[in-house]
C-alpha cells in the first residue's frame, strides 16, 4: 500500500512524495513523482527514473534540478527514488559518506550483513517499478532511467542488466568505470566480496564491452571539466572506449567550467527529459 506523505501543485501537474514496504529491502522505502498535466486527458505516459548520487535522497533530484518544467510540457512523468536503505540498523552504516547510508550503489549486495536490507537494484527494477505502474498512468513500454554520478552508474549499469525494460539511457558524471576508481572499490569490495568477477556485473564499461549496440538510439552523458571527482573516480573515457567496442553510439559533452553539482545538472537537465521524450515517444 501506497503512503501518501505530501503532494503539491507544480507547473499544472502534481508533485508528491510517497512511502511504501519494499519486499526487496523489507523495510518501508520512500520515493518521489511528479505527474503532468497530460493525464487529465486519459492514457499512459511515457515515465522517466531518476537515480541519485551518493548522499542524496529521493527529495534532491525534484527540488533541485528544475526539471518539473519540462516534464509538464512534454507530458513524462518523473520518478525519484532514494539511494539506501534507511534505517537498517547495520554497524557501520553511517560512518562514512561515500558508503552505506546514502550510498546503495544500485545493487543487491551478497556479503553480510549488507545483504539483507541493502538490495537496491531489486529494489528500483522490481518495487519502485511496480509501485509507480500500479499507482500513477505510466505506461510500461516506454520507460527511461537516468541518473548523476552513483546514480549515473545505477542508471547505466540497470540499463544495460534490465534492457527489456529501459528503452533509454542517459547520465550526468556516472562513475562510468567502478572498478579502477575508489568509490566503486569500496563499495563493491564491501557488497559484493573479493571476487572481481561479481564486480564486472555491475561496472557500465565491463557489461557495454560484452554487448553489440544495445541501444541503438543512442546514449546521452554530461560530463563537467570542473568536476574535482573526473580524474580519479569517474573515468568516461573508459565507458566511452568501451561503447566503441561495442559499436554504441555515444554522445559524451565535455563541459568547459561545470563541476560535479547541481548547477551543472540543472543547466542540462531539459536536454536530457527531450533526449528521452524523443526515443521513448518514437
Amino acid at each position: 500500500m501506497l503512503e501518501k506523505l505530501s503532494e503539491h501543485g507544480c507547473f499544472g501537474g502534481v508533485q508528491g512524495y510517497y512511502r511504501h514496504a519494499s519486499p526487496a529491502i523489507g523495510l518501508d522505502m520512500r520515493f518521489s513523482v511528479f505527474v503532468p498535466p497530460q493525464t487529465r486527458t486519459g492514457g499512459k505516459l511515457p515515465v522517466l527514473f531518476y537515480l541519485a548520487g551518493l548522499t542524496c535522497t529521493e527529495e534532491t533530484f525534484m527540488i533541485k534540478a528544475g526539471a518539473q518544467r519540462v516534464a509538464a510540457e512534454l507530458g513524462m512523468i518523473l520518478v525519484s527514488s532514494d539511494t539506501s536503505p534507511r534505517g537498517a540498523g547495520v554497524a557501520g552504516e553511517s560512518d562514512s559518506w561515500d558508503f552505506g547510508v546514502g550510498a546503495g550503489f544500485y545493487l543487491d549486495a551478497t556479503q553480510a550483513p549488507w545483504n539483507r536490507h541493502y538490495r537496491m537494484e531489486s529494489y528500483v527494477v522490481d518495487d519502485l517499478r511496480q509501485a509507480v505502474l500500479e499507482n500513477f498512468p505510466a505506461d510500461p513500454q516506454r520507460m527511461g532511467i537516468f541518473g548523476h554520478s552513483m546514480g549515473g552508474h545505477g542508471a547505466l549499469t540497470l540499463a544495460l542488466r534490465h534492457r527489456e525494460l529501459y528503452r533509454s539511457v542517459s547520465a550526468f558524471a556516472p562513475i562510468a568505470a567502478p572498478l579502477h576508481c575508489p568509490w566503486g572499490q569500496k563499495a563493491f569490495g564491501n557488497y559484493l566480496g573479493p571476487d572481481q568477477e561479481s564486480w564486472q556485473q555491475h561496472d557500465a564499461s565491463e557489461l557495454m564491452r560484452k554487448l553489440y549496440a544495445p541501444f541503438p538510439q543512442g546514449i546521452l552523458i554530461d560530463q563537467g571539466l570542473a568536476d574535482k571527482f573526473l580524474l580519479e573516480q569517474l573515468l568516461p573515457e573508459r565507458f566511452e572506449a568501451a561503447c566503441r567496442e561495442a559499436s554504441q553510439p555515444l554522445t559524451l559533452r565535455r563541459h568547459e567550467g561545470y563541476d560535479h553539482g547541481y548547477y551543472f545538472i540543472q543547466s542540462f537537465a531539459e536536454d536530457h527529459l527531450r533526449f528521452h521524450h524523443r526515443i521513448l515517444t518514437a
